[in-house]
């Protein structure tokens, strides 16, 4: 076994322990983070020459679904992270953010995010200019990590249809209301929402400005979303013993491994509502117990039925609601 693969397996160790707790918990334990960080995770797909662990986009995705196998609140809010880490990987991005490499591949900077300038619709989020930066309004209404999380990536409408990427103290100030969320499963995660009313963003915390598009998503972004579902899916399956639902777990992975950006969203449904069927399978073969609070089965469906909403978008609704034959007749 490799050191990564020793130290990993630690980590996991700890967040099975935990697990159980931490569902109950208002917060998941800062002690969770700190050992991501010691392990290098913070700087997972970060070059070695950058400080970081280099990790290939498969290893990193195997890494996810092990980790979420054992505690799904803790790996929710530490995926978060991988926003404002691509962003200073990124040799264009700003000085500014350039010099906060080392400390973002380390976890010293914990990162989190704000996208209501992505949901399709009308913007949620806005962007405006102002003199030397940006004004934002509107609201996020999906941000973990709350008091765990040091910097925000904020993506938010701007002008002429575009999207601008933004970096916010992750910190109460004027002109940001934020508000609780009471969430049936991974409460812990500490999740908000985010009112914002003329909170001004200086302009060197820009990092960029893209057209918009919702029927555009990088393919890479979902997949590794999808780990989480395959993570549910192998705690359940862990339990279970061998049965026909191993081989499913293995060919949700090499589909979600092969899916392009047109295939993923259908990738995605079956991860999830793979993990929906386990865990109730988990709930049948544990009998009565499994309706006791915080039992692993009972913890493992609502954690399931909160992935079924979690970073969907059109496509993935619309073939989730065919898998279970709820599609609209027309």
């Amino acid at each position: 076994m490799s050191e990564f693969a020793t130290k990993l397996a630690s980590v996991v160790e700890l967040f099975a322990n935990d697990a159980s707790e931490v569902d109950k918990a208002e917060s998941i334990p800062v002690d969770h983070l700190d050992a991501l960080a010691d392990v290098g995770l913070y700087g997972a797909f970060a070059p070695l020459d950058e400080g970081g662990l280099g990790l290939s986009f498969v290893e990193m995705c195997g890494t996810v679904e092990e980790l979420a196998s054992a505690c799904m609140a803790s790996t929710f809010v530490w995926i978060q992270h991988f926003r404002i880490l691509a962003a200073v990987l990124d040799p264009e991005a700003p000085p500014s953010l350039r010099a906060q490499l080392s400390s973002v591949v380390r976890g010293e900077i914990r990162g989190g995010v704000a996208l209501g300038g992505l949901l399709p619709g009308p913007a949620r989020l806005r962007a405006t200019p102002s003199a030397n930066g940006w004004s934002l309004s509107g609201d996020a209404p999906w941000v973990s990590g709350w008091g765990l999380i040091d910097t925000l990536f904020v993506a938010a409408r701007g002008p002429d249809d575009t999207v601008v990427n933004l970096l916010v103290p992750a910190q109460d100030q004027p002109d940001l209301v934020v508000s609780r969320c009471r969430l049936s499963a991974l409460n812990a995660s500490v999740t908000v929402s985010l009112a914002l009313e003329s909170l001004f963003v200086e302009d060197d915390h820009m990092i960029g400005q893209v057209p918009f598009d919702p029927t555009r998503e990088r393919p890479e972004g979902l997949r590794v979303n999808g780990s989480l579902a395959l993570g549910l899916s192998r705690r359940c399956c862990d339990r279970l013993g061998p049965t026909a639902l191993d081989d499913e777990l293995l060919s949700c992975r090499d589909e979600l491994d092969a899916a392009d950006a047109e295939a993923m969203p259908r990738a995605r449904a079956r991860a999830r509502e793979l993990a929906v069927r386990a865990a109730h399978a988990l709930s049948v073969q544990r009998g009565s117990s499994s309706v006791l609070d915080g039992d692993v089965a009972e913890r493992s469906t609502r954690e399931a039925a909160l992935l079924l909403t979690f970073g969907s978008r059109p496509a993935i609704r619309h073939a989730l609601l065919e898998r279970f034959g709820a599609v609209r007749r027309t």
